[in-house]
């Protein structure tokens, strides 16, 4: 009694870790890329080992919250509340460890040992929460001038002076245009805000216990925290953000986007689609 239902829970994670394996096969039974990680690919994935558990964390994916919830369980008894770790903290890179800090055979040992897992959200919808936090909000200038110059100055046309030097002013439509463009993915890796889940995680090489969706982000965290042993001590902050991007507001900013440059960021996007379960949104021009 008092028991919540578990086996609902394992059937549906049961489910969800089918689809990345199938989404898996069908893409490297397509793809000539076999690639091996390297320890530079698993910054993302950060370890307790206390609780010998590790969380890649995503970008605009409640991962905030998450890293304050990582800095609770690693913390030994310094925190017990995450929300009194101010967000800026949870960012600190020195404040939680990451796998890429550990020797190859400490690496392997804790891939196969370890309860992992990760949080998704609808692929738009988090590219159009990062595009809204990175270049429309005041505070985020160091992003303006990294990147807002740079798109700025390679597709708008007649810009003045102060966007050129600014950055502050990009539009959804040029953000689009400088994801799709061949030099971009020339440049190196995307930043980690816009990446996509696959290259961030690398899901097809490891294989994560959980998939936990933003969509039900409270049941899986407190699932997560339920198997990790600690639901009684700690609970995964609930939190009703009123400015949090919506499937509404994804469809109006995709509605500012020539059907060309839909296709190319479906395509950009589409393992995260596919591993995740995510329908092709229905706002898509795709014919």
């Amino acid at each position: 009694a008092g028991q919540p239902d578990l086996s609902g829970a394992a059937v549906l994670h049961q489910a969800r870790r089918d689809q990345v394996a199938d989404a898996c096969r069908v893409y490297s039974a397509s793809s000539r890329k076999r690639r091996v990680l390297t320890p530079g690919d698993l910054r993302h994935l950060v370890v307790d080992e206390d609780h010998e558990l590790i969380y890649c964390y995503v970008p605009k994916v409640a991962c905030t919250n998450w890293k304050r919830v990582m800095m609770v369980l690693t913390g030994r008894g310094k925190y017990s509340d995450p929300m009194e770790i101010p967000s800026n903290e949870a960012h600190i890179p020195s404040n939680l460890k990451t796998l890429n800090q550990y020797s190859i055979p400490e690496i392997n040992h804790r891939l196969k040992n370890y309860l992992k897992f990760l949080f998704v959200r609808e692929p738009f919808e988090r590219l159009v929460s990062a595009y809204r936090n990175k270049f429309t909000l005041k505070y985020n200038s160091s992003f303006h001038k990294r990147f807002g110059t740079r798109i700025i100055r390679r597709y708008r046309k007649n810009a003045t002076q102060d966007a050129l030097l600014n950055g502050a002013d990009v539009k959804f439509k040029e953000f689009a245009e400088y994801l799709v463009d061949p030099a971009t993915q020339r440049d190196g890796p995307l930043n980690e805000h816009w990446q996509t889940v696959s290259q961030l995680c690398h899901p097809c090489h490891i294989h994560y216990d959980l998939v936990g969706k933003y969509e039900t982000l409270e049941d899986d965290a407190n699932y997560v925290l339920r198997l990790v042993g600690v639901a009684d001590s700690l609970r995964f902050p609930s939190y009703a953000k009123s400015t949090r991007t919506t499937d509404t507001m994804t469809a109006q900013f995709f509605s500012n986007i020539s059907t060309q440059q839909q296709i190319q960021l479906y395509q950009l996007y589409k393992m995260d689609f596919l591993m995740f379960n995510y329908s092709t949104p229905t706002y898509l021009r795709l014919d």
